[in-house]
């Protein structure tokens, strides 16, 4: 019975391997066609539409990128072209909001865009009104809302957000106090801390 067990096992960790891998590549594939940004979202679509049941063992979220990534090289040839446009997109927006002490965040700094992709920022500022009236100023109409963001202490926090399009690019600005920006929100990708890229840091991706 035991040379039994310990010769299913194999077997057994063979196959959850297998209806894992499944579940990221077809939850890489909703990402990336169909627009999810959520990676939860995009793993229930996927169990659902592979007639799969939901499951503590799901597949991490980097694995989720990883296999965008991938996806995004294989069938859209052109994406490496569309980051640098988003990247260049991002720039133009940071320069212009350059007082606000500026960072790119998110699915184009990452490069795992979907197929809506969003031009995230972070700006600091005393107050959200501070930003829409520079917005105002400058004649861009935006509308507002609350986005989460999540601190590795288990916090999570509602953040004005500012959403409006310039041309065909989504941008959402984030506002945070110029004491909570120094404080990095976690990943939702992997719960390490957010990585930010300044406008420096985004001048130099361009030009690699």
């Amino acid at each position: 019975m035991g040379r039994h067990t310990r010769a299913a096992n194999p077997r057994g960790r063979a196959a959850e391997a297998a209806v894992r891998q499944k579940i990221v590549i077809e939850a890489a594939r909703i990402m990336a066609e169909d627009g999810v940004r959520d990676y939860q979202s995009a793993k229930r679509k996927a169990a659902h539409r592979l007639n799969l049941p939901e499951d503590k063992n799901w597949p991490g979220n980097a694995e989720i990128e990883a296999a965008l990534k991938q996806h995004l090289e294989l069938f859209q040839k052109d994406s490496r072209e569309v980051v640098h446009g988003l990247r260049a997109d991002a720039l133009e927006a940071m320069t212009l909001l350059r007082d606000f002490s500026p960072k790119l965040v998110g699915e184009v700094l990452s490069g795992a865009i979907t197929r809506f992709p969003e031009v995230q920022l972070h700006l600091a500022a005393p107050a959200p009104e501070d930003l829409s009236l520079f917005l105002d100023g400058h004649g861009i109409p935006y509308v507002m809302e609350e986005r989460r963001l999540r601190y590795n202490d288990a916090r999570t926090v509602l953040v004005p957000v500012f959403r409006f399009v310039a041309g065909e690019t989504q941008f959402a600005l984030y506002v945070l106090s110029p004491e909570a920006i120094r404080e990095l929100p976690v990943s939702p990708i992997d719960g390490r801390p957010l990585h930010r890229a300044s406008i420096r840091e985004v001048e130099e991706l361009l030009g690699s």
